[in-house]
């Protein structure tokens, strides 16, 4: 899948760079290189506009960061590594900066959760004591490939140092909890290992919103 993506993505550029017309013999800036940050991450980005209407864009992007949050009164704690490259297209309705985009990125995104309880807890409907339970830990994905769709602003067609900002949002599928797993005294319990299904059937539920993940991207980049 994720190879027919991609040369999905690059059949799709090689259009755009046989429709567009011939680059023109002026001072107009055609090539872009710079980084992006933001919801995405932080990563490089290159880009090419062959003219006033069309232009195409690759990146790839990185992060780490520590988010804590509770399901069902359990308290986590969740290590997130996002990690994807994309391709898009864009299209200047107005022959300037403004523009609509289209895309999709290679999704590695990846979050480890845990928890420790401290006191009595409910895991599924069953409540249980800390040393029961012991810590809880799993991992959070999504789907390799997820269709991005953008509004954005980058400048016109001059030369130069330029900012820019793209809104849209990424859709990534419902996010599922793979091997939730317990370290306690009953960590091997057939009745506590149906609970603790049932718990990652809810903890699922909690996070289902999710597959619309917002994309909100910066970008510092030179234009030549």
């Amino acid at each position: 899948m994720v190879m027919k993506s991609l040369h999905f993505g690059a059949a799709a550029v090689a259009a755009l760079l046989a429709v567009s017309p011939a680059l023109a013999q002026d001072d107009a800036a055609r090539f872009s290189v710079g980084v992006t940050a933001g919801s995405l991450g932080v990563g490089p980005e290159v880009g090419f506009r062959p003219s006033s209407m069309f232009g195409a864009r690759a990146s790839a992007s990185f992060f780490d960061l520590s988010h804590d949050f509770d399901v069902d009164d359990i308290d986590y704690n969740g290590k997130v590594k996002l990690e994807s490259y994309g391709a898009m297209l864009d299209f200047y309705p107005f022959q300037g900066g403004f523009r609509l985009s289209g895309g999709f990125r290679v999704n590695n995104n990846r979050v480890g959760v845990t928890a420790t309880p401290t006191g009595n807890v409910t895991v599924g409907d069953v409540t249980y004591t800390p040393a029961q339970v012991g810590t809880l830990s799993g991992h959070v994905d999504t789907k390799d490939f997820a269709p991005v769709v953008t509004i954005g602003y980058a400048g016109g067609l001059t030369r130069g140092l330029k900012f820019g900002i793209d809104a849209g949002v990424m859709f990534q599928g419902e996010p599922q909890v793979r091997d939730l797993r317990a370290t306690g005294a009953l960590a091997n319990d057939t009745a506590f290992l149906a609970e603790l299904d049932r718990e990652r059937v809810k903890f699922n539920d909690d996070i289902d919103d999710y597959k619309y993940y917002p994309v909100v991207q910066l970008s510092l980049f030179y234009a030549f």
